[in-house]
């Protein structure tokens, strides 16, 4: 990252204003860590697994989605990211050009408010980490207090790595990468010499519903990463290519995301209940040895803790962005509280994670394809953004448009997020045209949410891009080498 007094000191003080261009000096290959570790986390074992005992798809199957589900979620991650370079500032703030300073406030409280569930199932799932290597090694029995206790230990090691910024966040996602890649490939071994590889291969095909609906579940931890793509490219020059920037973020993503899926698929012979089980972890104490499972749990930990890290720095951005008149750092401090007291209810009144995680996706997926559908059919029209008119809140901004909002983009946000939960299906929510229909049965609701948003902005009167008040213009774009 940046080798500048703002990224290379213990505590980034940075908020949303745009980074000048003199410190951004970042290089399009840290992106590929930064992704990678964004997936480090057992659910994806968990929801490998579930690919199979919940869709009941077969091993060929669940490689089609694991396959498909990085390259269309952090594909769209990339190209969003492509607007961090071109503004040198968060997504959030950038948001502002497109829906106006006020009308901004509408899909950034939705995306903060979904940012608590996302943070608050990572909580949940990294206490639950915790649990199972005090049972392992200690045979400590999980209840109420003990519950508690992990939580908040989790939650105040996230609010400590996010509250450094940046940097601390890139540097730990660097070492974690190595580490979580060497045990996962002792995983893999293990279970390609312990398993019974004829019960895996005699399980029957899911149907084709099953297979698109498994990809939209994967890809919904990606999709809630794409507002916050420009935050970690905005340290990167204008010239940056935007298909490198693209390739390194599917690749970071791809080369978790694949294996640990598969590895839950295989799993999933010996976890038959894992559907109904009361958390997603301590499944992985009975199929592994305790000298595979401790440190690969110790590891995958960190993992969720940088996870949720990343969460958090980008929440801190968007709290700024909706009024909040506080450093970053404590923005951060915001959501750390809430997914503290969110998670303490999941783990004491909830009975099956899995039914409430899989509901949660299917709603999160609509919440944030509203936002991407507008934003990235604006960045087919703007190139630049002004920084000056994102940090003026006041009627004097040219991101005041109309009343502080921009029509066409508040309006075909609102009419496409209608639409896509229309469509949706969910244990806490169905719609009403989630059925009969291949877009309610395939589980695409948040794909329509994107090309009803994203194409009604395109149709509707917009006002006019003006350009920056430096009148500076986009330099032209170098090509540089995809990291994977």
């Amino acid at each position: 990252m940046s080798k500048t007094a703002e990224t290379e000191g213990a505590l980034e003080t940075r908020g949303i204003e745009q980074v000048p261009d003199h410190e951004r000096t970042a290089r399009t290959r840290e992106l590929f860590p930064t992704w990678v570790g964004a997936n480090i986390s057992v659910l994806l074992l968990t929801m490998g697994a579930s690919l199979v005992v919940a869709y009941h798809l077969n091993l060929w199957q669940a490689l089609v989605v694991a396959v498909a589900a990085p390259v269309v979620s952090y594909g769209l991650v990339g190209l969003i990211g492509i607007a961090g370079k071109r503004g040198g500032a968060p997504g959030m703030a950038l948001s502002r050009a497109v829906f106006g300073q006020r009308g901004n406030l509408l899909p950034g409280s939705l995306i903060w408010v979904a940012r608590w569930g996302w943070e608050t199932i990572n909580a949940v799932t990294g206490a639950y980490a915790v649990l199972t290597i005090l049972d392992i090694v200690f045979g400590l029995k999980a209840n109420s207090v003990l519950d508690m206790v992990t939580l908040l230990a989790f939650v105040v090691a996230t609010f400590a790595i996010s509250g450094l910024g940046i940097n601390a966040v890139q540097k730990c996602n660097k070492y974690a990468t190595y580490l979580f890649g060497l045990f996962s490939v002792l995983v893999l071994v293990y279970l390609v010499v312990d398993t019974d590889w004829s019960k895996v291969f005699a399980h029957s095909a899911g149907s084709t519903a099953a297979v698109i609906t498994g990809i939209g579940m994967i890809a919904a931890g990606g999709v809630s990463w794409i507002p916050s793509a420009p935050d970690f490219t905005r340290y990167l020059p204008r010239t940056a290519s935007s298909k490198a920037i693209v390739g390194t973020s599917v690749g970071g993503a791809g080369i978790v995301v694949l294996p640990m899926v598969l590895m839950g698929a295989v799993m999933a012979v010996s976890t038959p209940d894992l559907a109904s089980a009361a958390d997603p972890v301590s499944f992985l104490g009975e199929i592994l040895p305790t000298w595979i499972a401790v440190p690969y749990l110790l590891i995958a930990l960190i993992g969720m803790l940088l996870i949720n890290s990343m969460s958090m720095y980008s929440a801190g951005f968007t709290a700024q962005t909706l009024g909040f008149k506080v450093p970053r750092h404590w923005a951060v401090s915001v959501n750390a509280v809430i997914s503290l007291a969110f998670g303490g209810v999941l783990m004491l009144a909830a009975t099956s994670f899995m039914g409430s995680f899989i509901a949660f996706l299917s709603l999160l997926a609509v919440a944030f394809s509203a936002w991407v559908g507008v934003f990235g059919a604006d960045m087919l029209r703007r190139t630049q953004y002004d920084g000056a008119a994102m940090a003026d809140t006041t009627r004097t901004s040219a991101y005041w448009y109309r009343g502080g909002f921009s029509p066409a983009a508040v309006a075909a946000w609102a009419v496409g997020l209608g639409a896509g939960l229309l469509f949706t299906t969910s244990d806490w929510f169905t719609g009403p045209l989630a059925h009969n229909n291949v877009i309610g049965e395939y589980g695409l609701g948040w794909v329509a949410t994107i090309v009803v948003s994203g194409g009604l902005y395109l149709v509707l009167p917009k006002p006019a891009v003006a350009a920056p008040a430096s009148g500076a213009e986009e330099p032209v774009e170098q090509p540089a080498p995809v990291a994977v």
